[in-house]
């Protein structure tokens, strides 16, 4: 997965609605690093949890479920 999947604008959005007053070029870059990271791992569970209800097709549901699987693992 190419690091530039995500546009850097929104994610600069995202840590001033965290209240920074300021965001730098780097702080919004390393962000989009590690939610496609994160992104991809719970997208890769959910696939399989699809795949293990007989499903081809990746729900919200799944999504949920696997994002609370990853949450609880800290």
């Amino acid at each position: 997965m190419a690091a530039t999947d995500l546009p850097l604008a929104p994610l600069e959005r995202l840590v001033r609605r965290a209240k920074a007053d300021r965001v730098s070029m780097t702080a919004a870059e390393a962000l989009r690093d590690v939610l496609n990271e994160i992104g991809l791992e719970i997208s890769s569970r959910a696939v399989e949890l699809a795949t293990h209800a007989g499903r081809k097709t990746v729900t919200g549901e799944d999504i949920r479920l696997a994002y609370n699987q990853w949450k609880k693992r800290w």
